[in-house]
């Protein structure tokens, strides 16, 4: 099954752990107001791709890669899932580390059950999922993103069911994703989580402007500071809070790598 890729890099140091080969799929349904590749939107872009031919590029630097692995990011690589299942396939068999981050939109409850039964089959052959929480609210998630982020917190659950090993990564945007009170509800949903293995609180930054600007599109947060470092270690406190007490509550044991 050929892949639709938008780009490759094979020094990857913040997707996932380890350094990484990182495989970016083309197509997503997600329209955030802060993505800063929104070349990676359209579903029928991108070059083709066989399983065999992204593998191979890993394995000539595979030395590189002995602490880390494959990471499939993009665009949203759970659209990719029949690819996804023939790359990992071969991964596995090569004792590589392998690890998707996506935002879980393509998770429905309601999906077909052709479709969960090759998601379960992927889950088997995947290592870690870094998962990226929006917004934790439904409706500021829709303003934020133009989707729902119901079927993102069931996929959520569904890892745990699975025994996947999650990171959760949540951007924090000034005046619109870092309110105390969203945090701290982010915090409490994510603390239920038993395989939750490590929080990501990322900046928000403007990098990303230029690009809107070649393909000819808005910027929907025009205007908004990039988030100050500092004060993004107190909005992460107000997660761990949230996660601490949400653990406490189930009896879980403190989550102290996090």
């Amino acid at each position: 099954m050929q892949g639709r890729i938008h780009s490759l890099e094979s020094f990857g140091t913040v997707d996932g752990p380890g350094t990484r080969f990182v495989v970016f799929v083309q197509g997503c349904p997600m329209r955030c107001a802060y993505c800063h590749n929104p070349d990676t939107w359209e579903m029928n872009a991108g070059t083709l791709m066989e399983p065999e031919e992204i593998f191979e590029q890993y394995r000539r630097n595979q030395d590189f890669y002995k602490n880390g692995g494959i990471t499939v990011t993009g665009g949203e690589p759970l659209m990719q899932v029949d690819f996804l299942i023939d790359l990992f396939t071969i991964a596995k068999k090569n004792n590589v580390h392998t690890c998707i981050d996506t935002s879980g939109i393509a998770y429905k409850t309601t999906s077909a059950p052709e479709w969960l039964a090759k998601l379960d089959h992927l889950m088997e052959l995947t290592d870690l999922v870094m998962l990226d929480i929006k917004h934790i609210d439904p409706e500021k998630h829709k303003e934020l993103t133009l989707q729902p982020n119901d079927g993102i917190l069931a996929f959520a659950k569904y890892l745990d069911e699975k025994h996947v090993d999650v990171w959760i990564r949540h951007v924090v945007v000034p005046g619109i994703t870092d309110d105390d009170k969203y945090l701290y509800q982010l915090g409490y949903f994510i603390g239920g989580l038993s395989n939750l293995k490590a929080l990501d609180a990322l900046p928000y930054h403007t990098m990303g402007k230029p690009k809107y600007e070649k393909l000819g599109m808005k910027y929907r947060l025009e205007g908004v500071e990039p988030m100050d470092k500092n004060k993004l270690i107190e909005k992460k406190k107000v997660i761990l809070d949230g996660i601490r007490k949400r653990r406490e509550e189930l009896g879980l044991s403190p989550a102290k790598h996090i």
